[in-house]
């Protein structure tokens, strides 16, 4: 209730203050209280005319703000394309680690030596194959001279050689033969080494090398003459897989290789035909007895299977079935290993075997003769020895060095390779080795961070938590932790380190987060790491506290809190534009990096943390702004009110961001309700735009030449107004003011403010043109005076659309939600009778113009007219109109060239009431002449009638034919009746105006008329009259009535009759009979009437005129009338109104008086003006 209260009071200060705006020019303002519109059009100083154009302009540039926001951050993003190196990322000194010393790099360089010397294995394509190059690439990285390099050489070379042992992972075999009956075989493997087996490495790998323990027994036995001892183990047994071709072992084995270089690994795959244990019969054979025996035992292992373990049993007759051999020579075996399958093959050249076995092969020393091998870990001198090659080679990337993949040349990649394989470093430490030593290299020399991605990966691929336990676990917990808080250090510094206007930079910076958010999904992470599982919640942290910084740095920068008010203001502006470019760059960029690699929202995160602390900044400065303005008699200069709108519009754009919220997230926020805290602020800076505007018009009507702009028909000042409009317009979409209460305030403001602007233009306008008007021709004036209709019509065109451009019925809609259909109505009210008020004042104006042009025009349209009115009647009718014809003509093409079409249908409307004016005039002028001068007018009206109608490109027919042209018509036909014609004329008149009267003040009378057909007598009766007006002394009348049938000259012999005379009173009683003779072809005819004159009898000097009424005698007389039966007595009574008309008013009597030659014209106004006396003597 208390809303709908005050929407009432303001709606009724508005509609105050709108009232009609021709009323408020009527009375001249006082200079205290004029408004900036309605002063002296005098010249402005040149000053205020720059100062309102400079006004607009920057009010131009505040309303482009956000488009010119979009646009830099399209370009800032445009120019991050280009190869601009990104900004140096964040060091943090703890994260730097200490240099290795002088001794330990020696020890190390030991170590890298000794893996080159023993390096054994097949080398890759892209492995360095010579010593010299390798010993050439280790000086550099360890900056070693060559004397010490000599010196640590002869030590590694008169130091024990390496002691390697070969790994071997018996996977699974496929397609195997077929042995037992069932079709399917019971495969196992039997495996062990051959020394010096190899062939040498020249020879061709197509020369046939078939090896099996039975076949090569002889060599054997020639080869070795020793008796030597070889444990069981030294033979490996996998388990026998029971009926199938393609079995699964997934066993591994390790054998110590005394000769690297000739060794060679054999292996049988036998069809099992027993149940007992061939690893258990490999176990009973404690010894065999020299080396020249294995190859025989190796197939006698496979018999004692058939004798439960009896070593002596010959016979083979259930011998286990050969289902094919491999032979590996170690000199073949690649650095990194085989990890493939081989194609079994036969004993001889006889035997069938199928298939293939999935072996994984890896050489590896188990004993090392080096200083650092002996006290420290493997996994640790590997790490130290891949550290200092990454440095050295980082440091020689030429081009784009932070963004190097950390691929190591040939060389380096060789000694790697080596010395993981001799360390025998799994892939999964291998990989943890390279994460290490690539993420800390990282902190103090940044890298690709596609690299760091690529290591993770390789990590979560390989993880095997009971591989990693004690330190390594404790290391790799530790390397995780140091990387996710240089990232979440970077994070914070986001905007210097990774800046939107560097493509490069955003490109590391999504890498970075894909990285941190696949880190936090890792297994190895949430094994290593269990107390880190809410990684987000420490990104969210870092995002806040980078917000926080960044947001007191701008503050800091800026300094709103420091100068005047005004300029405290406008830094808070320059505040707000940053958090709003730096949220612009937040949606667009940085938070679709945050979504897709970690899913945190980091525009909501920023939006809601930066709107409130911008928030908290803007209340207290507007809370100083009300306080001054308070003080300053709530004067706003123009400067300040510039600034607390684009500070206004600044925030507007902040919270406009709220969009790309979550729907949950978009309530109750610090900006909610900001506007409040601008309301009046804003009321006084709408004044200062309307007196700006009114400056701006001004100026635009002095500089008007009033001629045509382009295609248009209107001129300069006329776009200058409605592009002021426009602007003031944008003003207000720009606000976009949430409350419904104070949006209807603010448009009922606007809206008086344009309708009187648009009023004082047109008035400038007028002016003009009449100080204009002075000195020019008809036909230049003519051209200007039709561009400022134009004018006026373009501007009142324009406002016409503010409705629509003002959203009038969204406001209706607020305002019955909040106040009901009330509060709906009063809006209406208010704001359609401001646009009302303002288009009569346009109209008005327009017609004050419209009238320049016709006063114009008058001298020669009169001339016309006289021309036609004094043409003889011997000439031709279109000869005498054809001069007003080629006038108008002539004008006619200039007011279409230069008026639009409703200013054209004006002008022409009022040049036709114009003309028709004359032509009564004339007719007026020349009353009681030939019919044919009525005829030639008549002819002229007619004409011209067709000519403002232009077959329908011109002035409606129905609109033309109305008004002054009924008068027109009316007094053309009039005069060309006879005399006779017109007296019937009046009488028709007087029996239509006294059906139309009802209750005068002068009275009426009782009256009963019928008619008796036979006798053809009209019999009257006067029964009383009521009311009659009292023209005595005494207040009374004395009255009487006097009975006429008229007209006279349809009724010769027909006498006047009258009443006898009453006595004081203004209610005479008569009841008298009195009768008349009236034939048919009397009563047949309209103007046939009964005339009741009452007048007021006096003794000493003429009667008065009370009143009269008629009567038609069709009403009585006519057959079938009840009035003309023989029951007419019984009728009712009629109730006849008197009237008091002077008769010189009607046009019928002006053309009978000019009839002076007439004699029936002449008495029938001698008697209408004795009554006319002696209604004048009264």
């Amino acid at each position: 209730m208390t809303t709908l209260l005050d929407l009432k009071s303001s709606v009724l200060r508005q509609v105050q203050r709108s009232q009609s705006l021709r009323s408020r020019r009527e009375t001249p303002p006082t200079p205290t209280t004029s408004s900036p519109l309605t002063q002296s059009p005098d010249p402005l100083p040149r000053r205020i005319s720059e100062e309102s154009v400079e006004f607009f302009e920057r009010v131009n540039a505040i309303l482009q703000k956000q488009e010119n926001m979009l646009r830099a951050a399209q370009a800032e993003s445009e120019r991050g394309a280009c190869t601009v190196p990104p900004p140096q990322e964040h060091v943090d000194q703890s994260f730097i680690l200490d240099r290795i010393s002088r001794t330990e790099l020696d020890l190390l360089y030991e170590e890298a030596v000794y893996t080159v010397v023993n390096r054994v294995g097949v080398p890759s394509a892209e492995h360095v194959k010579s010593d010299e190059d390798l010993f050439a690439y280790l000086l550099k990285v360890f900056d070693m001279g060559k004397e010490e390099h000599d010196i640590i050489l002869q030590k590694v070379q008169e130091a024990k050689q390496a002691s390697f042992s070969l790994r071997v992972s018996v996977m699974k075999a496929k397609n195997l033969m077929a042995k037992d009956a069932n079709g399917y075989s019971d495969p196992y493997c039997m495996l062990g080494i051959l020394e010096g087996q190899a062939p040498p490495r020249e020879v061709e790998e197509k020369k046939e090398r078939k090896f099996s323990f039975r076949k090569r027994k002889e060599k054997l036995e020639k080869r070795c003459s020793t008796k030597e001892s070889l444990p069981a183990k030294c033979i490996q047994v996998t388990e026998v897989k029971a009926e199938t071709l393609n079995p699964v072992w997934d066993e591994h084995f390790v054998f110590e290789i005394d000769d690297a270089h000739n060794d060679l690994l054999h292996l049988d795959i036998w069809d099992h035909d027993d149940d007992v244990s061939v690893a258990e019969a490999c176990k009973k054979l404690n010894e065999v007895s020299g080396l020249r025996g294995m190859g025989r035992y190796f197939k006698q292992i496979a018999k004692s299977v058939r004798s439960n373990g009896s070593a002596s049993s010959g016979s083979e007759e259930n011998a286990d079935d050969f289902l094919g051999c491999i032979n590996i020579p170690l000199n073949e075996i690649p650095v990194g290993g085989y990890d493939t399958c081989f194609k079994l093959e036969p004993r001889s050249s006889t035997s069938k075997v199928q298939g293939e076995c999935h072996l994984i092969l890896k050489l590896f020393t188990c004993q090392r003769d080096t200083t650092l091998s002996k006290k420290d870990s493997n996994v640790s001198i590997h790490k130290k020895l891949l550290s200092q090659i990454v440095e050295y080679e980082h440091m020689h990337v030429k081009r784009e060095p932070y963004n190097w993949n950390g691929q190591v040349c040939p060389a380096a990649w060789t000694v790697l390779t080596h010395h993981a394989v001799q360390t025998d470093l799994s892939p999964l430490q291998q990989a943890i080795i390279r994460w290490q030593c690539y993420s800390s290299h990282h902190r103090t020399q940044r890298l690709c961070y596609s690299l760091l991605l690529r290591l993770l990966r390789t990590i979560d691929a390989e993880w095997d938590p009971a591989a990693v336990r004690g330190d390594p676990e404790r290391q790799l917990s530790d390397s995780f932790r140091l990387y996710t808080e240089h990232c979440l250090c970077l994070m914070k510094n986001m905007r210097q380190v990774f800046p939107c206007t560097s493509a490069a930079a955003i490109t590391r910076y999504e890498l970075m987060l894909r990285g941190i958010g696949y880190m936090q999904n890792m297994r190895a992470f949430k094994t290593v790491c269990p107390l880190r599982n809410e990684l987000h919640l420490d990104i969210t942290t870092a995002v806040k506290k980078g917000n926080a910084e960044w947001y007191e740095t701008l503050f800091a920068r800026h300094k709103p809190e420091d100068g005047c008010l005004d300029e405290q203001l406008k830094k808070l502006v320059h505040v707000v534009d940053a958090v709003c470019a730096d949220l612009q760059r937040a949606q667009n960029i940085y938070n679709k990096l945050f979504y897709s690699a970690l899913k945190v929202d980091f525009f909501s995160i920023s939006y809601r943390q930066l709107e409130k602390q911008v928030a908290d900044d803007v209340t207290v400065a507007m809370e100083r702004v009300c306080g001054t303005l308070e003080q300053e008699s709530a004067k706003l200069t123009q400067a300040m009110g510039e600034t607390i709108y684009e500070l206004f519009v600044s925030l507007k754009i902040l919270k406009g961001f709220r969009e790309f919220l979550p729907l949950k997230d978009a309530k109750m926020l610090a900006l909610t309700g900001f506007h409040n805290g601008f309301k009046s602020s804003i009321h006084k800076w709408l004044q200062i735009v309307h007196d700006r505007s009114c400056d701006r018009m001004r100026k635009a009507v002095e500089t008007d030449k009033l001629e045509p702009v382009q295609q248009a028909k209107h001129s300069s000042s006329a776009v200058e107004v409605t592009t002021c409009f426009s602007q003031v317009h944008e003003i207000w979409l720009q606000l976009a003011w949430p409350d419904s209460s104070g949006a209807f305030i603010f448009i009922t403001r606007l809206t008086d403010n344009f309708c009187s602007e648009a009023v004082c233009y047109s008035e400038m306008i007028t002016r003009k043109i009449e100080r204009n008007q002075l000195g020019r021709d008809y036909k230049s004036f003519t051209v200007q005076l039709c561009v400022a209709l134009n004018n006026t019509e373009h501007v009142r065109v324009f406002l016409g659309h503010l409705p629509r451009d003002l959203d009038w019925p969204g406001v209706e809609r607020a305002m019955e939600e909040s106040c009901g259909a009330e509060g709906k109505e009063q809006v209406y009210k208010a704001l359609n009778g401001q646009l009302f008020n303002m288009d009569l004042d346009l109209q008005r104006e327009a017609k004050r113009l419209i009238t320049l042009l016709t006063d114009k025009m008058q001298p020669e349209l009169r001339r016309y007219i006289q021309h036609i009115s004094l043409s003889p009647d011997s000439i031709n009718n279109d000869d005498a109109v054809s001069p007003l014809m080629k006038y108008l003509q002539d004008t006619m093409v200039i007011l279409t060239e230069n008026l639009v079409k409703e200013n054209l249908t004006r002008v022409l409307q009022s040049m036709w009431e114009l003309l028709l004016r004359m032509i009564l005039d004339a007719i007026a002028e020349n009353r009681g002449v030939q019919v044919e001068f009525y005829n030639r007018f008549q002819y002229t009206v007619e004409t011209l009638l067709q000519f403002f109608h232009a077959k329908g490109e011109g002035l409606v027919l129905e609109d033309m034919k109305s008004g002054d042209y009924k008068v027109v018509d009316e007094e053309l036909r009039l005069n060309k009746y006879s005399s006779f014609e017109l007296i019937e004329q009046y009488y028709l008149e007087k029996i239509s105006q006294q059906k139309t009267l009802k209750h005068t003040r002068y009275g009426r009378i009782s009256v009963k008329c019928y008619y008796d057909a036979p006798e053809q007598r009209l019999t009257v009766e006067i029964l009383h009259a009521a009311d009659i007006i009292a023209l005595d002394a005494n207040g009374l009348s004395d009255p009487f009535v006097i009975l006429e049938l008229c007209p006279h000259h349809l009724f010769p012999m027909a006498k006047s009759q009258r009443t006898q005379v009453k006595l004081k009173t203004l209610h005479p009683v008569f009841d008298e009979l009195f009768y008349f003779h009236v034939s048919p072809e009397q009563y047949r005819h309209r103007f046939a009437c009964l005339t009741f004159t009452v007048m007021d009898y006096d003794w000493l000097s003429t009667n008065d005129f009370a009143g009269e009424a008629v009567a038609p005698l069709s009403d009585f007389c006519w057959p079938g009338r009840p009035n003309a039966s023989a029951a007419g007595k019984s009728v009712q009574p009629a109730i006849l109104h008197l009237s008091r008309s002077k008769p010189s008013d009607k046009p019928i009597m002006k053309m009978l008086d000019a009839r002076i030659g007439d004699k029936e014209a002449q008495e029938f106004v001698r008697r209408l003006k004795e009554i006319e006396k002696s209604m004048e003597e009264e």
